[in-house]
């Protein structure tokens, strides 16, 4: 299994974002990210146990949050299109950490993989991701790219 912990959008901002992507992908080409994919990895274990996952993610106790998307950026070193707030809100941060995130948290969202540089990102919609909740998920691999399997979901205080 190759395991990760996420959070989700709800549909609107989904839908927004796959506009967004859908857009910039005509300037810049690449694959845009299915809006049914569309997540914020908090913490990508690889191949871990499930039930030691499943065990630190029902240890966790983190408050809800929300975090605005301010940004959009382009990496040339792994060729993706991103979003995401302009600092990492500190309680997003600290869940996290206490998902077994070892490097320096920096939330973002890839929208576009596979892409060349833009000449200018436009800025992202103006929107709001909660985050009420988080969940462990499996990766699987196929040829038309990841599918993911949500295998347990937990609600923030």
């Amino acid at each position: 299994m190759r395991l990760f912990f996420a959070c989700w959008p709800s549909a609107g901002v989904a839908e927004a974002l796959a506009r967004w992507a859908g857009e910039v992908g005509k300037a810049c080409g690449g694959r845009a990210t299915r809006q049914e994919l569309i997540h914020l990895t908090l913490s990508f274990l690889g191949d871990a146990d499930p039930v030691a996952a499943r065990d630190l993610a029902r240890s966790v106790r983190c408050a809800a949050s929300s975090f605005d998307l301010e940004r959009s950026r382009y990496w040339a070193h792994n060729r993706i299109v991103w979003v995401g707030p302009a600092q990492t809100p500190p309680a997003l941060a600290q869940l996290a950490r206490s998902l077994g995130e070892q490097r320096e948290f920096g939330a973002h969202v890839t929208l576009i993989r596979d892409a060349r540089a833009p000449w200018a990102l436009p800025a992202p919609p103006a929107l709001v991701w909660p985050v009420t909740q988080f969940t462990l998920v499996n990766s699987v691999l196929g040829p038309e790219g990841p599918a993911y399997e949500v295998l347990e979901s937990y609600a923030l205080e």
